[in-house]
């Protein structure tokens, strides 16, 4: 069972820049490959970016089109934390923001492919 705790988020103006943690319990993210979700009121939860380590210094990254330049996903060294680091926000990045983690191999861009999630933390960017 993999425990997955979000922080990071709140409110922030367009433009400015915003770091999400994901703790996971124990060396989550050597076992497990981690992805950024976000759902804003209304819509349907949406892939952000997604990180799977192939070897201890070798990582495959995705990024969904609207994020991509603006953030980035990374792990600590100990793979313990996954973070998503935001930057030039947007009024239309303004959303509840999910870590996952799922088992297989390979960077994972639907909800599904994931097993385990984080209670979610919220992003809101003003104008």
């Amino acid at each position: 069972q993999v425990q997955l705790v979000e922080s990071g988020g709140g409110l922030v103006q367009a433009g400015g820049s915003l770091r999400l943690s994901c703790a996971g319990s124990g060396r989550t993210f050597t076992t497990y490959r981690a992805g950024w979700f976000r759902q804003a009121p209304g819509k349907e939860r949406e892939f952000v970016a997604a990180i799977s380590w192939r070897s201890s210094t070798t990582a495959y990254l995705g990024y969904a089109d609207s994020v991509k330049g603006r953030f980035t996903i990374s792990t600590d060294n100990g793979k313990n934390t996954v973070y998503l680091q935001m930057s030039s926000l947007k009024p239309e990045d303004t959303a509840v923001y999910y870590c996952a983690a799922k088992a297989d191999y390979g960077v994972g861009y639907a909800a599904g492919d994931y097993a385990y999630w984080g209670q979610g933390t919220q992003v809101t960017v003003s104008s």
